[in-house]
């Protein structure tokens, strides 16, 4: 028993002086890392088995996003940022994020001749609608006011019939996907409100004008400004069957060919129109396209009408 005693003593002795040591070795690190300026606090609460989220997360080497970076003014907060101006880094790779998103196109959408085709009642023969019908052609009967008065004073009331172009629409919902819908057209507001008001059933028509909105010039009257719908022109386009009605603003025109009852399988708004406005939903400026494809200027100027009235050539 005595020799046991004699062996067990001084082995655990030798196991507190190395504990000691360890515990010196360690205090020694850390207070040298403490003169150098580096303290490792995450190595010490490790050390005790202590995990503190907030202090680890708080370390200047802790990124969210370690291989994303911004290369904006890093103060300025997110909505300070342009979508289109957006670069990241990905590793050591620069990587340029141009997402242009092009303003909403205006289409402004002239009404007879080019959505309906009206006439007065008593004027029409009856065999126009009965072969309309037959054809699948849509029409309607309205009653419009007038600007003239009855003999007793009160607005005259004018019956008219009217024709909706094929596919129409069906054409004003699609291009309502893509597109702010603008009518503009030179009839009077008491015979076209009421028309619109039946072939726009959804509201698809932001903003509605009449005769007193168009302009008159040297060369034609109720000529249909542009500017007074949008100052810029880059992203605004009209369709009309007049050519003249666009006349300031050739370069954004679409000349359509004209409607009429005797047309039942005409496809000019689904199958031409359409999917040219949707080519020019895409593009920066419409002038561009249009002016190649239509070359108005220039039929313009062969009726008569000098380069140096247009506005935006």
């Amino acid at each position: 028993m005595p020799e046991l005693v004699q062996v067990y003593a001084p082995t655990r002795t030798l196991q507190i002086w190395r504990s000691l040591l360890n515990w010196l070795t360690f205090f020694f690190q850390i207070f040298l890392q403490i003169l150098r300026g580096t303290p490792c606090v995450n190595q010490v609460l490790s050390y005790f088995g202590v995990r503190n989220s907030s202090l680890l997360s708080s370390s200047p080497q802790f990124k969210p996003l370690p291989d994303v970076e911004l290369l904006e003014e890093e103060a300025a907060p997110p909505s300070s940022v342009a979508p289109s101006t957006l670069q990241v880094t990905a590793g050591s790779v620069l990587i340029s994020v141009k997402e242009e998103r092009l303003q909403r196109l205006t289409v402004v959408l002239d009404l007879d001749e080019t959505l309906i085709c009206a006439y007065e009642t008593s004027s029409l023969p009856t065999i126009i609608c009965t072969q309309a019908t037959e054809a699948g052609l849509n029409w309607f009967e309205l009653e419009c006011v007038s600007s003239q008065k009855e003999y007793d004073g009160k607005p005259k009331i004018n019956y008219v019939t009217v024709f909706e172009r094929p596919g129409l629409h069906e054409f004003l919902k699609q291009l309502n996907e893509f597109a702010n819908l603008v009518l503009f057209t030179a009839g009077l507001e008491g015979y076209a409100r009421p028309v619109v008001d039946k072939i726009d059933l959804e509201n698809r028509f932001s903003h509605r004008l009449y005769r007193p909105s168009t302009t008159s010039t040297e060369f034609r009257e109720h000529v249909k400004d542009l500017s007074c719908i949008s100052e810029d022109l880059c992203r605004i386009v009209i369709v009309d069957n007049n050519p003249f009605s666009f006349l300031l603003q050739p370069l954004n025109g679409i000349p359509c060919i004209p409607f009429s009852p005797g047309q039942p399988h005409d496809g000019q708004l689904l199958e031409v129109i359409l999917p040219l406005l949707k080519h020019l939903s895409e593009q920066k400026d419409v002038r561009h396209v249009l002016h190649e494809r239509f070359q108005m200027p220039g039929w313009f100027q062969n009726h008569g009408i000098p380069a140096c009235e247009f506005t935006n050539v």
